[in-house]
């Protein structure tokens, strides 16, 4: 079936609300929940299934550094033009369980009162082509629902990214589900087709980065015009992983996203200021840390990393914020791999300045 006889049956009138959300994206979308695994930091989103254990369906689990219950990271991409995938089709149902679901369904909706014109003759032709090879003129369908090879394979369907705000885009995987044997790779028409590399974006779009606070000397207090020594220990400064995972019969395959710091930005809260190196922008050691220690008797070098603040604060503080930014990687199943967009992360510290005071004799 090429794109355009899909589109026909999956979103031109009212047989899309009617027959394909209704029979086949309903279910995998109402059970996109994220399951919170506990201790383990891991969490599991369902591909299908309704909750009941009549049929088997795919699950997308990440582990690692994941935000809590499945929900979206702490990342912020560099790239404003990437974006993680709003929807994805993934292995949903054997023969005999689509069949189960998926005919009662079609009858149900067939049966309804009122049901004709376009929308029951889109039902009608769903029907057909899943229990007829033959039931489409050029275009070959399932004979019986494909009954004869359960077990060789099964049907995919789309899932919603459930942390995808745009709801246009979050539905805009609306093929009909399609067959695919164990061990095939899904038709090259389908381009939202699960791989290494979209599991790679949705462990990046749930990654969690640790909330590193920047040690500053002074601390928290310092004096006009007098360098504020900062840095990073490597202790507290290591890489980060999360992966994604799909395992099911026939079908397994995940991607591990692997964030690495590589240098530290620092913004003072206000103009009146200057920092070290003068672009704000702190790299990493040889050692992997960041910045130096302030060390007694450092007080009139200028510091590798650091900011020094020109008037007094007030009686308020001014906002430090300092944003690490993460060269992302991945790597996945087949041993593939390539780069992600760089993400960042930072934190604000209230920083009080104050006049140096001098006693005049």
């Amino acid at each position: 079936m090429n794109r355009s006889q899909r589109t026909v049956l999956g979103t031109s009138t009212a047989a899309l609300s009617l027959s394909v959300s209704a029979l086949i994206l309903t279910a995998p979308n109402a059970a996109a929940e994220p399951v919170d695994f506990g201790k383990g930091g891991g969490t599991e989103q369902q591909g299908g299934g309704d909750g009941n254990g009549i049929y088997a369906a795919a699950r997308i689990q990440y582990s690692g550094s994941v935000a809590k219950k499945g929900g979206t990271g702490n990342v912020t991409s560099s790239d404003v033009n990437w974006t993680p995938p709003p929807c994805w089709y993934a292995p949903y149902l054997g023969a005999k369980d689509f069949k189960k679901k998926t005919s009662k369904d079609l009858e149900n909706q067939l049966n309804t009162p009122g049901m004709g014109g376009h929308a029951g003759a889109a039902l009608t032709e769903m029907q057909r082509h899943y229990e007829d090879e033959y039931g489409w003129t050029d275009t070959p369908g399932y004979k019986d629902y494909n009954i004869d090879k359960d077990g060789e394979g099964m049907f995919w369907a789309a899932v919603e990214n459930p942390n995808e705000p745009d709801l246009l885009k979050r539905g805009s995987c609306n093929d009909l589900p399609f067959w695919v044997d164990n061990g095939d790779a899904p038709p090259p028409q389908y381009e939202e087709a699960i791989t290494p590399e979209i599991l790679a974006a949705l462990a990046y779009q749930h990654m969690e980065l640790p909330d590193t606070k920047v040690t500053l000397a002074p601390e928290a207090n310092t004096k006009v015009n007098l360098p504020t020594w900062a840095w990073l220990d490597k202790a507290v400064f290591n890489e980060v992983q999360a992966t994604a995972a799909i395992n099911v019969p026939g079908f397994n395959i995940q991607a591990t996203t692997t964030a690495k710091p590589v240098s530290l930005k620092l913004e003072p809260g206000t103009e009146d200021a200057e920092t070290y190196p003068a672009s704000g922008e702190c790299t990493l050691n040889a050692d992997d840390s960041i910045g130096e220690p302030y060390a007694k008797g450092k007080a009139d070098e200028t510091p590798p990393c650091g900011i020094k603040y020109l008037r007094s604060s007030g009686n308020g503080t001014f906002k430090l914020q300092a944003t690490i930014t993460w060269e992302i990687t991945w790597t996945g199943t087949g041993g593939v791999g390539d780069d992600l967009p760089n993400g960042t992360f930072g934190n604000d510290q209230d920083i009080t300045v104050q006049e140096i005071q001098s006693v005049n004799r």
